[in-house]
């Protein structure tokens, strides 16, 4: 490269490969071996931002535990002194590092973090609720649509571990629906998802199969560590909608789709249904067979009756026809990944509750939804 940005090109990109490309580490404040750590790590990079707010989430702390009181100042700074008991804010919670930005930030401690971030869930999630979805595992298979469901559960705090799969890296093109930075291009989007949801709470814990889902490692996926409560499919391949499936409906997971048109949403409650026919039975399983997915037009074929290609909407019904002439593959609009998102993720928490959520295929069509009276 020339010009004056020729000085900046230190070295070229490459994609993250460590641990600590997508996990934060962690240091007590109050811990001398772990400050010794902190030191030397701050050393080493003098670059680091510094950000800390533990006085301002102490006294939040203290107000959400006393909501009948109106706290003065004064009255509110003697309570923080008391709840601390003689340790010096600086030697309260935790430092959290975050390797890929250089961003070290001084929280409390796990359950009274998670306290004040769940708290103004209730109670449309009570307490017991919470502490039982501490506990869900949830497994999203494809990370554009799958972005917006992961985020929307990692707000609300809706599982205790969360698996992603996707192995594709992200495109300028997809960020029209994926809500991210022009300074992630080029990285996997397991990795753009996983360090998003560790800045927001770098206590959840995500693990993330940067290969995609496979044969090889669907068992891994869906059982390893213990079995999955909930799939997630948003990926594209018809490959691994029937594989998942085939696996879920086995183990007893069920699994959710949204496919950003017209809000179409499917529920396979492979858990209550253990026979229950894939897709609903919208394809029988001979029509399934590999030499029709072997057939690149029988595939699309098949596709486009699975998606449903007769109840799109029309602005998709003109963009199917355009596939390979004006356009490379199918539309997605942020807007219709945000609601397909946040649908699918409040279906997750309540079927992961026990709530009864049948099996089936709903619409959240805003065009029937909403419309004058007189059409």
């Amino acid at each position: 490269m020339n010009g004056p940005l020729q000085s900046f090109m230190i070295k070229p990109f490459s994609p993250p490969t460590k641990a600590s490309d997508i996990h934060p580490a962690f240091f007590r404040a109050g811990d001398e071996t772990d400050i010794g750590a902190l030191t030397l790590l701050l050393k080493e990079n003098p670059s680091t931002q510094v950000h800390d707010a533990i006085h301002g989430q102490l006294t939040e702390l203290i107000k959400l535990r006393h909501p009948s009181e109106r706290l003065g100042r004064a009255a509110l700074e003697e309570e923080v002194v008391q709840y601390l008991d003689g340790v010096p804010e600086d030697k309260y919670g935790l430092w959290v590092y975050y390797p890929w930005n250089k961003r070290l930030v001084h929280i409390l401690g796990e359950q009274e973090f998670a306290e004040i971030r769940t708290n103004r869930n209730l109670y449309k999630i009570t307490r017991e609720e919470r502490d039982l979805l501490a506990t869900r595992k949830i497994g999203v298979i494809g990370l554009s649509v799958g972005q917006s469901v992961t985020m929307s559960l990692a707000m609300e705090r809706a599982f205790g571990e969360l698996r992603i799969a996707d192995f594709d890296t992200l495109e300028l093109s997809n960020m029209n629906r994926i809500r991210t930075g022009v300074h992630n291009l080029g990285l996997p989007k397991t990795v753009i998802v996983a360090r998003e949801i560790a800045e927001i709470d770098p206590f959840l814990k995500v693990t993330c199969f940067h290969e995609g889902i496979t044969p090889d490692n669907i068992d891994n996926f869906l059982h390893q560590d213990g079995t999955l409560d909930l799939l997630v499919d948003e990926c594209d391949s018809l490959d691994i909608k029937l594989l998942c499936r085939r696996k879920a409906r086995t183990a007893g997971i069920p699994v959710l789709m949204d496919t950003s048109d017209r809000g179409m949403i499917d529920i396979e409650r492979f858990d209550l249904e253990p026979d229950r026919p894939l897709f609903h039975g919208i394809v029988s399983e001979e029509e399934i067979s590999p030499e029709i997915m072997n057939d690149p037009k029988l595939r699309v074929h098949l596709s486009l009756k699975i998606a449903g290609a007769d109840s799109v909407s029309q602005r998709m019904k003109d963009s199917l026809s355009e596939i390979g002439k004006t356009i490379s593959t199918w539309p997605q609009l942020a807007s219709a990944v945000a609601l397909g998102g946040a649908a699918i993720a409040e279906i997750t928490r309540k079927i992961t509750l026990g709530e009864n959520q049948p099996s089936g295929r709903f619409y959240v069509d805003m065009d029937d939804i909403i419309k004058d009276e007189g059409e």
